[in-house]
């Protein structure tokens, strides 16, 4: 990031906490946010500074498997980043870039220890760097008695992870993409529908960090992939079809788009150069599974964001036949 893209950043975050950035700080504080998987892709990016998103998406969130992270203020030159209890490297990029979201927001001189615990792999496609995120702005709000709007939190965890604006809330969220070059009005919300059926089910094929980043990829995808031009107006039409049936409560429709979505946005990946394949032959395997179970009339579909996992989508009076056929399957609740 260009020194003129880091003052922007700098400037925006000053207008938004105004006179709270200097409050004083509590001794400590925790937050909890979950996981969450986009039924309406998010994939690449109109600004990089400000995080700002090409399309809108729409997500589920993932209950218990997300992220916990207790903040607590320390007499120390620079911030302590503790990740599922081991000290992190400072220079490793998850350290960085959580230091680099903190020092946006507090007063230079404050430090703190962050204590984060994942129930998610970290970066294997199962989205713990936008519950990170989430958790991390929600303790701090706290922390520094910010008392700031949701929309305003949604917009500062974007900073750190596009997908982490969508991780403030349970249930389902949508991230509308916004038009305005500072990102203020690219922030998320929850919608208000329950679906107390919908299940999730988690097939983790590995949680070995991905070799290519999300952000690399979507740079690599835009620049460099024929099928990222058709991209958009889909992704536009998909993320109205689905929220269309949410509201409707129509299963078939929603999570029949969700996988037809999902699978085209692994194709754009597919026509980048380098190629992009996140998939492992595992996850193809467990793939066609889904699908010869559906031929067979199980109502169970699939979708799969930046790595090997799948995420399966059905419904409650389902999922005994659903374990039977995925033993390993972990079984997520969204409104329990």
């Amino acid at each position: 990031m260009s020194q003129t893209n880091a003052d922007a950043v700098c400037a925006w975050v000053d207008q938004v906490l105004g006179h709270h950035k200097h409050n004083s700080p509590a001794a400590q504080a925790s937050a909890y946010a979950p996981s969450n998987i986009a039924l309406s892709k998010y994939w690449g990016k109109r600004e990089t500074t400000f995080n700002l998103p090409i399309t809108g998406s729409l997500s589920i969130s993932l209950a218990e498997h997300g992220t916990r992270t207790g903040l607590s203020v320390v007499d120390a030159p620079q911030h302590e980043v503790i990740l599922n209890g081991a000290q992190v490297d400072a220079s490793s990029s998850f350290a960085v870039k959580v230091c680099q979201w903190l020092d946006r927001v507090l007063p230079a001189d404050l430090k703190l220890r962050i204590d984060t615990h994942n129930t998610v792999p970290t970066a294997a496609g199962l989205a713990s760097s936008a519950s990170g995120f989430a958790a991390l702005t929600l303790a701090t709000n706290t922390l520094m008695g910010w008392q700031l709007p949701e929309h305003q939190l949604s917009a500062l965890a974007r900073l750190g992870s596009g997908s982490a604006s969508r991780s403030l809330w349970h249930g389902f969220a949508k991230w509308q993409a916004g038009e305005l070059e500072d990102g203020s009005d690219s922030i998320a919300f929850p919608l208000t529908q329950q679906w107390p059926q919908l299940r999730v089910g988690l097939l983790t094929i590995s949680s070995q960090t991905k070799a290519v980043s999300s952000r690399e990829g979507m740079a690599r995808t835009i620049a460099t992939s024929a099928l990222y031009k058709q991209w958009p107006q889909q992704a536009q039409t998909d993320l109205a079809t689905i929220e269309a049936a949410i509201t409707e409560g129509d299963f078939q429709t929603m999570a029949s788009t969700a996988e037809h979505n999902a699978m085209s946005m692994h194709a754009t990946m597919a026509a980048a150069w380098p190629p992009l394949v996140y998939w492992q032959p595992e996850s193809l395997t467990q793939m066609q599974k889904v699908w010869q179970l559906r031929q067979q009339g199980l109502p169970i579909y699939l979708t799969m964001d930046a790595g090997p996992n799948l995420k399966l989508l059905f419904e409650s009076q389902h999922q005994s036949d659903v374990q039977a056929a995925f033993p390993d399957v972990q079984v997520i609740s969204p409104f329990a």
